[in-house]
């Protein structure tokens, strides 16, 4: 069992869909990761931030999935980081309604030392300059270094981005990102430009149509899984990287192979996330259904074919 250590936002979410809405509840990137993750035998810990309003039992329900919470600092007298949207019908489409950084606008991230010897780090989608601070506390470097960003940080920050994406092994954002990081369409030619920028291995998301994971010349494609129900997709990439991650920490194997099977476990466990609003499915989670739904993703994806 590896060390894991999360970086990245625990917020208050409140969503709208074609299919209802929330009051305010337990979201940022963090939560999503690391409620995945504990799904493996990961050892895990959280580095954020929350306001005095941050309720006491949401972090009892991160330590109860064996999730450490001494790196999230509690301003006193402080606001938690606040976020509300609506999806269109089209889910891919939202709009952002609120945007609150709240604690989260002087965030000055402190590793606990007890995971500053982390096997996998994953920097959740924060400002470059907090990933920078993270990748600087690591007492040595990790086995991997995992990192999702988004376009808005390409848009304002992008020199001090570029410094955190030539410092990790591996990178994931959507194929709208890739393009704009890159400057190319096709996405082999993305990856490749990205590559030359220093991950080793470039992941992208393409939601409703699966991921790719690009090493050199080697390409992997997981399909995205067909669902009958569809509620929610805020959180689908965090939780995408939380299982991704503790797959491969419970795993200790970062081979390429292994990569492809972590891929399919990140797969897997963000279908379930859109299921149900915020991370509710994710919490009610159990192991019989995570290993049907992986049957599900075997059958999909192996077939026997004659090559003449």
């Amino acid at each position: 069992m590896g060390k894991l250590l999360i970086v990245g936002s625990v917020a208050f979410d409140a969503i709208e869909t074609p299919f209802g809405k929330t009051d305010k509840i337990l979201g940022g990137a963090a939560p999503f990761i690391g409620l995945a993750a504990s799904h493996y035998r990961a050892d895990s810990a959280i580095v954020s931030v929350v306001g005095e309003d941050f309720p006491a039992s949401y972090l009892d329900l991160l330590r109860e999935r064996g999730i450490d919470v001494s790196g999230i600092e509690v301003v006193p007298g402080g606001k938690t980081f606040f976020w509300s949207g609506r999806y269109h019908n089209d889910l891919n489409m939202r709009d952002t309604l609120v945007t609150e950084l709240n604690v989260m606008a002087d965030f000055q991230p402190v590793v606990p030392e007890a995971y500053r010897d982390a096997d996998i780090v994953m920097l959740g989608n924060l400002h470059p300059d907090i990933q920078l601070s993270v990748i600087g506390q690591m007492d040595s470097r990790p086995k991997l270094t995992v990192l999702d960003t988004m376009n808005y940080w390409m848009d304002n920050t992008l020199d001090t981005l570029l410094q955190v994406i030539g410092k990790v092994d591996v990178i994931t954002i959507n194929d709208e990102e890739a393009r704009q990081l890159s400057g190319e369409y096709s996405l082999v030619k993305a990856a490749e430009a990205i590559h030359e920028m220093g991950p080793r291995y470039v992941v992208i998301k393409k939601g409703e149509n699966g991921a790719l994971l690009f090493n050199d010349s080697r390409i992997f494609f997981a399909p995205a899984l067909p669902l009958e129900e569809i509620f929610d997709p805020t959180g689908a990439g965090d939780t995408f990287a939380g299982g991704f991650t503790g797959y491969l920490a419970q795993t200790q194997n970062i081979s390429f192979n292994n990569l492809r099977n972590a891929v399919i476990h990140g797969s897997n466990l963000a279908s379930f996330c859109v299921e149900r609003f915020g991370t509710e499915r994710l919490i009610q989670l159990r192991p019989q259904d995570i290993d049907q739904r992986l049957e599900r993703f075997r059958e999909l994806t192996q077939f026997d074919i004659e090559v003449k």
